[in-house]
């Protein structure tokens, strides 16, 4: 299947970024939230946007206008969901929630429509049962704020087959994003790897190492300005994998096996 037509049910800034992402893109965008009245909201937020960005220089020449051509609200997600190529659930992140949208999601959409979920922490595994036709079902998981992060994580469930990771990837590839699939598990790569350092920046302004704010200031004008270009494991190679296993010498004989 070639994706020409898109519903995000969830309006707010993670869907309504994905929207303009894929209206950008020249996909025919529908957005549906609890009510029209919502959706209509946020549809001219992501006009407003758009109008703005461009004019700060953050959106290319044209592109308010693709947003204002390729998005349309939706008066219901049973309507909006009905005859499109991909839905893309991005409501709250809480698995009643979403499993409960997934449902109905999934009880009014063509039997071959692709369904994905914007989940970041929730494995496949615990959704896909709300959905009919498991086959057409996969994690799509965009970034926020959407717009300007290109990359996305794919996670396949047990019964999605290749020919519905294959219609996403050429979805994200004709949007200028950049997938990566991985295995399902809980928080993927991305927030595994960002609640670790999370976790540890606590530590570190609790144990009075430093503010919250200093921490912020080290991290933005040191390795995060690394982090744009090289992942993990090349910066460990460009420092010399001799000198990192020295380092978590220092490190093990100071925290353990935290």
């Amino acid at each position: 299947m070639t994706i020409t037509t898109v519903t995000i049910v969830g309006a707010g800034y993670m869907g309504g970024g994905i929207a303009q992402v894929l209206a950008i893109a020249g996909f025919d965008v529908t957005i549906a939230d609890v009510s029209v009245e919502t959706a209509n909201a946020s549809l001219e937020r992501l006009q407003r946007e758009a109008r703005e960005f461009e004019e700060q220089g953050l959106f290319s020449p044209g592109s308010a206008e693709l947003v204002a051509e390729n998005i349309t609200a939706g008066k219901t997600i049973e309507e909006a969901v009905a005859d499109v190529d991909f839905i893309e659930e991005a409501v709250f992140e809480r698995l009643d929630v979403k499993r409960d949208v997934l449902g109905t999601i999934s009880a009014h959409a063509r039997p071959d429509a692709i369904i994905g979920t914007n989940t970041s922490t929730i494995p496949v595994g615990e959704l896909v049962s709300a959905v009919k036709n498991p086959e057409r079902f996969l994690t799509v998981h965009f970034s926020n704020p959407a717009p300007f992060i290109p990359g996305v994580e794919l996670v396949a469930g047990e019964a999605t087959t290749a020919e519905t990771v294959a219609a996403v990837k050429e979805l994200l590839e004709r949007s200028g994003n950049q997938g990566a699939q991985v295995a399902d598990t809980p928080g993927m790569v991305l927030n595994r790897l960002q609640y670790a350092l999370l976790k540890e920046a606590t530590s570190i302004v609790e144990e009075g190492v430093a503010t919250a704010e200093d921490v912020d200031t080290i991290v933005r004008t040191t390795f995060g300005f690394r982090l744009g270009f090289f992942g993990p494991f090349a910066i460990a190679d460009q420092a010399g994998l001799d000198v990192y296993a020295n380092c978590f010498v220092t490190f093990e004989d100071a925290f353990g096996d935290r």
